[in-house]
């Protein structure tokens, strides 16, 4: 199996979410300013023709064929600031990115909180220039969800994942580089992901190397169980009972951690789909923000070590 399997099974619900389907139509839109956004130094995306275009849904602003690399840095009122930062990966299947419902409005609220955000607007894969194409291709990957392929263990995914791991380890290279003039600890850097962005934010973690977050989340990502580095990070996992991608298929992921001995919290919601991420929908779900909150603030990380 391979990561693209993983993406074409992801990229279909990656921003669906409970009472959003009257909103399910993609509107072309011209690309936003993106104010603070700072060029990561990796590079163009090789052999890809296709600029980067976005496109509204769901209320929401998506992002797609991303070639070059950004992160975009939400700082908290220096008064309420506590030295943490979180790196914050939107999903997407790595072929569209949700960058307002699990990326700006995500870090927003980190930042409110006194954490400093910055969200990661990684490479993608390429799709269909046409708008109408690229919502046919999108359509029809819904077909694929349920298949063998969605379960891909993130271990397995890191060969495929090269371009996105890189973009990680550059905001992780970014971020702590200057945590002066930001006013933060390097130590204590964490990084959430949502559908593909947990599965990079769990690629990242594995794949050691420079990163080496001082805590994940993983939210509504793959719970196929991995083999956890022994210097792994505390990690925080949301998930609803009927995401369609990801529930019912055991949690290999956190026993993985537990039977490691390494710190994790677990929230299963009973509703919630897949890609609730901040919508303010009628589930206990929209609580897992809260909840990661309080956990990052109980594991010591809001405060100076």
């Amino acid at each position: 199996m391979r990561a693209c399997g993983l993406a074409v099974a992801m990229a279909a619900l990656a921003a669906s979410a409970p009472g959003l389907a009257q909103d399910s139509k993609m509107t072309p839109i011209a690309v936003p300013d993106q104010p603070g956004a700072i060029a990561l130094d990796t590079g163009k995306l090789p052999n890809a023709p296709i600029p980067e275009s976005w496109h509204r849904q769901y209320n929401s602003s998506f992002a797609r064929n991303v070639t070059e690399a950004t992160l975009t840095p939400f700082l908290p009122d220096p008064a309420k600031a506590t030295g943490a930062a979180v790196i914050v990966a939107p999903g997407g299947g790595f072929r569209t990115l949700s960058m307002e419902n699990e990326g700006w409005n995500v870090a927003r609220a980190l930042a409110d909180r006194g954490i400093a955000a910055f969200v990661l607007k990684y490479r993608l894969n390429q799709t269909p220039r046409d708008m109408a194409e690229f919502d046919r291709s999108m359509s029809a990957m819904f077909s694929s969800v349920g298949r063998p392929a969605a379960r891909l263990r993130p271990d397995q995914a890191l060969a495929n994942l090269a371009p996105q791991i890189a973009d990680a380890r550059a905001a992780f290279a970014l971020v702590r580089a200057r945590a002066g003039n930001w006013r933060i600890d390097p130590k204590r850097v964490g990084m959430v992901g949502f559908s593909a962005g947990a599965m990079l934010t769990m690629a990242t973690t594995l794949a050691g190397q420079d990163a080496k977050p001082a805590f994940i989340g993983i939210i509504y990502g793959s719970m196929e169980p991995v083999t956890v580095p022994a210097d792994a990070p505390p990690m925080f996992v949301a998930l609803a009972a009927d995401d369609p991608l990801f529930a019912g298929k055991g949690m290999g992921l956190i026993d993985s951690w537990i039977q490691s001995k390494h710190p994790v919290e677990f929230h299963l919601y009973q509703k919630g789909g897949h890609g609730f991420g901040m919508y303010d929908t009628h589930t206990t779900s929209t609580g897992w923000f809260d909840a990661f909150y309080r956990w990052i603030d109980m594991n010591g990380f809001t405060k100076a070590g």
